[in-house]
């Protein structure tokens, strides 16, 4: 994929999150009012508005394809790299729609009643993200784009985030440490 194809593709990512948030903003206007979700489901706490949505999802698609663009073009561009390249591609499209199938779930479970299981795949997702790399953009802004319909922006990015820190500690500060033990025991 040359750059000139890729800053296409940037352009029709964050084109078609704003047009889906536009849309869908626009549809809960005329189908009583935008919804506005407090903190933790309680009435006491503040409450945030999904208007904040017009701004995250297009800043989470902007930044998504800067850092994935960054990711293809630290590649050499040698022809024989080029099965590199689909392969950061590919699993920037897995991370992506993993996250996205994950908030899905999460979002309709706690809609039909079942906030148990929400609970459980958030503490599963903490967990996978210990061994998976869940803080990339692309997954952060699967997170978030799957959950726009049933719980806002906001709420979801707090939480995703929070995961995505752990997850980040974890690749970033233990798993060297570990390998870097492994490496010094004797043979």
């Amino acid at each position: 994929m040359t750059d000139k194809q890729f800053k296409k593709l940037k352009y029709y990512v964050i084109a078609i999150t704003i047009l889906f948030v536009v849309g869908f903003l626009l549809w809960e206007h005329l189908n009583g009012g935008i919804v506005s979700h407090h903190l933790m489901h309680h009435s006491d706490y503040p409450s945030i508005s999904n208007w904040w949505g017009l701004l995250i999802l297009p800043f989470l698609a902007w930044l998504s394809t800067v850092r994935i663009e960054k990711r293809v073009t630290l590649q050499p561009s040698q022809p024989s790299d080029a099965p590199v390249r689909v392969k950061i591609l590919r699993f920037v499209l897995i991370g992506f729609f993993c996250m996205l199938v994950l908030s899905l779930v999460q979002s309709l479970s706690v809609i039909l009643g079942y906030g148990n299981v929400a609970m459980y795949l958030s503490l599963g997702l903490l967990v996978v993200g210990l061994f998976l790399p869940i803080y990339k953009a692309e997954c952060i802004f699967g997170y978030v784009f799957g959950s726009i319909v049933f719980s806002g922006a906001i709420i979801p990015l707090i939480g995703i985030l929070v995961i995505a820190g752990f997850s980040w500690f974890s690749h970033v500060c233990i798993k060297p440490l570990v390998f870097r033990v492994i490496k010094a025991q004797p043979q």
